[in-house]
């Protein structure tokens, strides 16, 4: 929707669907938003724009470590197991995988460790996506903030709110916030 103005009066009618980690959802309801919190995670969110259908996942790690990503159990915190979930919920929806785009977020340090779990998650993703030949066409991954996401996966539109951590790393810390005017400083808007 090229040149759409967004009001609040939209927000307020969204019917909100929080997806934790493990989770995937999928919709074609122009009146839903996909919302999660995600540190280290990543989220995905691929939509087929022309089928006005999309969707999010949640997800922890890459995959299970000793080469397996399984299905059920533990297994729904892998990458590879959520995002072929929430590929498989779209084609289910009418999406064609050659019209598919995705955004992706999330892959924080949020501590202060020798590994970095959020740049392995977010290298995870963008392999993926390549390998599959979905499109990346934005992404907010990396950093030290922890982001709250919000995804309307009919029009592809997200708000992400980035979110200071009192446990980030030492040297990266953010400092105190400076009071903004308006109540949307600090959301990134993508569409």
């Amino acid at each position: 929707m090229i040149g759409r103005d967004y009001s609040h009066d939209d927000e307020l009618r969204a019917t909100k669907v929080h997806v934790t980690q493990g989770e995937s959802h999928v919709s074609t309801d122009p009146n839903v938003v996909m919302t999660t919190v995600l540190g280290s995670c990543i989220a995905a969110c691929i939509r087929d724009p022309q089928a006005g259908v999309g969707g999010m996942n949640h997800f922890l790690l890459p995959d299970a470590g000793d080469g397996r990503s399984g299905s059920g159990g533990d297994a729904v915190r892998y990458g590879a197991y959520a995002m072929e979930l929430l590929i498989n919920g779209l084609l289910k929806k009418g999406a064609r995988r050659e019209r598919l785009e995705a955004k992706i977020f999330g892959g924080g340090k949020l501590f202060d460790s020798l590994s970095d779990v959020g740049a392995s998650n977010a290298a995870f993703a963008e392999r993926f996506l390549r390998d599959e030949g979905i499109p990346i066409v934005s992404s907010s991954v990396g950093g030290v903030s922890a982001r709250r996401v919000e995804f309307w996966p009919v029009t592809g539109r997200v708000r992400q709110r980035l979110v200071a951590v009192d446990n980030a790393p030492q040297e990266v810390r953010r400092p105190a916030p400076i009071p903004q005017p308006a109540s949307n400083a600090g959301d990134l808007e993508l569409f």
